[in-house]
């Protein structure tokens, strides 16, 4: 059975920095596609960021610039990592992978950005 387990969720002040994992097992074949998504409080879930398994990116605007997606394939290990982070990027963040054509999601590490 595939899972992702993610880590790296905390909180920090405005302008810090925090780099989210997500680990994925249970799988005989690398992810296709891994990304790593948000969803505030009232908000709809959003796409962060994407990240191909020949490292072709994708990012929202509102992180571009701030945000750098990247993947070890032989870990089948995906990584967020988050600069100058504003309090409008608090949110829980949900890692997602691709394998096999079947979607699966992480269970969500919490990012609070406050002073």
């Amino acid at each position: 059975q595939v899972q992702l387990v993610e880590s790296g969720g905390g909180l920090v002040q405005p302008g810090g920095s925090l780099r989210l994992s997500c680990a994925v097992s249970g799988s005989a074949f690398s992810p296709y596609f891994m990304a790593w998504h948000r969803q505030a409080p009232g908000k709809q879930r959003e796409l962060v960021a994407g990240i191909t398994g020949g490292g072709n990116t994708n990012y929202a605007a509102a992180v571009k610039g701030r945000f750098t997606i990247s993947r070890d394939n032989a870990k089948n290990t995906v990584y967020l990592q988050m600069d100058d982070l504003k309090p409008e990027d608090t949110a829980v963040y949900y890692c997602y992978a691709l394998v096999s054509r079947t979607g699966y999601w992480g269970q969500g590490t919490q990012v609070t950005v406050s002073s």
